[in-house]
C-alpha cells in the first residue's frame, strides 16, 4: 500500500503501524511524487492513505488519479485534521473507500485498512467471475478467448516461475512485451526491474556498450563509468525484442553472457556477475536466418528453450470483439468523451477488417476514431478503406486430397509466388522486395538461392 503525507511523523507513524500488522508499505512525501509513483506501480498498489491538505499536489489530485487506474484501482483512504462536509462528500464522489479525521488510534486505521483490502479483493473476484461468464480470459494486460490465447495464457504461467530463456515469436503487433511482461509480473522477479532493449533500433556501433556497460576512456565520449542493460536489470527481466537483428559480433557476445552469466564492460578488463532472466522476441524467421547464416545457431537453441508463438489477429477472430471492448473503454474513459457504445456498422467493419498491423493496428484505429468521433457513438466514418481477410482471400483446397500432399513442395511454391510477387512489385530491385516481404536482404538472397530464382543486375527474372 502507499501511505502519502508531507509531514514526516505522519508517514513515519503510518509506516511502522501497518508494516507490523504484515503489510508492504511504500511512502511519498508530496502528492507529485505519489502522483510518479502511481504511474509507475499503480496496479500494484491494494490500498492509497493519503493526506487531504499537501502543498503543490494536493490529496483529491491523488485520489482521482488513484480512481482512474485500470481495474481493480486501488482502494483511497482520505486523512485530514481539517474535515468539512463539502470535502467529505466530493471525496466519497470521486471514489473514495472513506474519509478518516486526525488524530486517530492506530487500531481504527488498520481495521479500515482491513476492509478497504476486502473490498478491493472482493472487487476483483467479480470481474474475474464477470470475464469466466463472458468467455473472455485475461494475463496482466492481455486480452484473448480463443483457444489459441488460452494456450498462450497457459504456457506464460507454466513457465513464468522459472528462470529458462523465452524466445516470443510473432508478426509486429501481436503483443510480444505484454508477453514478456507478464513472464516478468508473474515471476518470482516481479520486484525487481523490467527492461526493453529494442535490438533493431541501436546503431551496431553501440550495442556493446547498450547492453554491457563501458569504463570511463573506453571510446572517445566515454566520459565515466555507465552500466549496461544487464546490470540495470540485475534482479529482473531483460527483454531484448527484435533480438534476430543483433549483428554478428554481438551475438557472440550474448552467447558468451547466455553461458557464463557475467559480463565485462567495454573497455574493462574484470568479469561482472549477473542475475536477470533473458526473454527474447523476434518477428523474423531465425529458422531461415540460422540457414543463411545471418544469426548463430548456437545462440538460437539457448534463447529458443521455451517457444511462445502468437498467432496473427486474423487466425483469432474471437479476440476482436474483446479487444474492440476493451480499447474502446479505455480511450472513450481516457479522452472523456462521454460516447455511448460502439455502433452496429463500425462493429461489423472492425470484424471483417484483415489487421496486417494485428492488436496494435486495431487498438490505433480505436483510438482514432474515438478521437475523431462527433455523434454519441463511435461508428466507421474514421476507419480507413477496408481489406478482406487473408484468410478469405486465401487458396483453401475444399478438401484435404485422399492420397495425401507434399507440404514442402507445396510451401515452396508459396514461397515463390510471394517473392516473385514482391520482386515485380519492386521493379526487381531486391533490397525493396526484402523490405516488402519483411525480411532481411540476406535472407532474401539466401532464399532466392534456394528456390533457384534468378534476378539480373537491371531487375530482369
Amino acid at each position: 500500500m502507499l501511505v502519502v503525507d508531507d509531514e514526516l511523523a505522519m508517514r513515519e507513524v503510518l509506516s511502522v503501524c501497518l508494516t507490523r500488522a504484515g503489510h508492504q508499505v511504500a511512502a511519498a512525501k508530496s502528492g507529485a511524487d505519489a502522483l510518479r509513483m502511481l504511474s509507475d506501480e499503480g496496479p500494484g498498489f491494494d490500498v492509497v492513505i493519503t493526506d487531504l491538505t499537501m502543498p503543490g499536489v494536493p490529496g483529491m489530485e491523488v485520489l482521482r488519479h488513484a480512481c482512474a487506474l485500470p481495474h481493480p484501482p486501488p482502494q483511497v483512504i482520505m486523512v485530514t485534521a481539517y474535515a468539512t462536509t463539502d470535502t467529505a462528500v466530493e471525496a466519497m464522489k470521486i471514489g473514495a473507500y472513506d474519509y478518516l479525521i486526525k488524530p486517530f488510534k492506530i487500531d481504527e486505521i488498520q481495521l479500515l485498512v482491513q476492509r478497504a483490502l476486502e473490498r478491493r479483493h472482493l472487487s476483483t473476484e467479480n470481474r474475474r467471475l464477470r470475464e469466466q461468464l463472458k468467455g473472455v480470459h485475461t494475463l496482466d494486460r492481455m486480452v484473448g478467448r480463443s483457444e489459441a490465447m488460452q494456450k498462450v495464457f497457459e504456457l506464460v504461467r507454466r513457465v513464468a516461475g522459472t528462470r529458462t530463456n523465452v524466445l516470443i515469436r510473432g508478426e509486429s503487433g501481436t503483443g510480444k512485451e505484454l508477453v514478456a511482461r507478464a513472464l516478468h509480473n508473474l515471476s518470482d522477479r516481479a520486484e525487481g526491474p523490467f527492461v526493453p532493449v529494442n535490438c533493431g533500433a541501436i546503431p551496431e556501433q553501440l550495442m556493446e556498450s547498450e547492453l554491457f556497460g563501458h569504463v570511463k576512456g573506453s571510446f572517445t565520449g566515454a566520459a565515466g563509468d555507465r552500466p549496461g542493460m544487464f546490470e540495470i536489470a540485475e534482479g529482473g527481466t531483460l527483454f531484448l525484442d527484435e533480438v534476430g537483428e543483433l549483428d554478428p559480433a554481438t551475438q557472440v557476445k550474448l552467447l558468451r553472457v547466455l553461458q557464463e552469466r557475467t559480463i565485462r564492460p567495454v573497455g574493462g578488463n574484470e568479469e561482472v556477475p549477473v542475475n536477470c532472466r533473458v526473454v527474447a522476441a523476434t518477428n523474423r524467421d531465425l529458422e531461415a536466418a540460422v540457414e543463411s547464416g545471418e544469426f548463430r545457431q548456437d545462440l538460437y537453441f539457448r534463447l529458443d528453450v521455451v517457444r511462445i508463438v502468437l498467432p496473427p489477429l486474423r487466425r483469432r477472430t474471437e479476440d476482436i470483439s474483446p479487444l474492440i471492448e476493451r480499447f474502446f473503454e479505455r480511450f472513450n474513459r481516457e479522452m472523456q468523451r462521454g460516447l455511448e457504445g460502439v455502433s452496429p456498422e463500425a462493429l461489423n467493419w472492425l470484424d471483417a477488417y484483415d489487421y496486417p498491423g494485428n492488436v496494435r493496428e486495431l487498438e490505433n484505429l480505436i483510438e482514432r476514431a474515438v478521437a475523431l468521433e462527433s455523434s454519441s457513438v463511435l461508428t466507421a466514418d474514421h476507419f480507413p478503406e477496408r481489406s478482406l481477410r487473408v484468410a478469405d482471400v486465401g487458396q483453401r483446397p475444399s478438401e484435404f486430397p485422399d492420397e495425401g500432399l507434399d507440404l514442402d513442395a507445396r510451401l515452396a511454391d508459396l514461397e515463390r509466388e510471394l517473392i516473385l510477387a514482391a520482386l515485380h512489385k519492386s521493379g526487381g530491385v531486391r533490397k525493396r522486395a526484402a523490405g516488402l516481404l519483411k525480411i532481411s536482404f540476406r535472407s532474401l538472397r539466401y532464399r532466392l538461392q534456394k528456390l533457384g530464382i534468378e534476378v539480373g543486375r537491371s531487375g530482369e527474372m
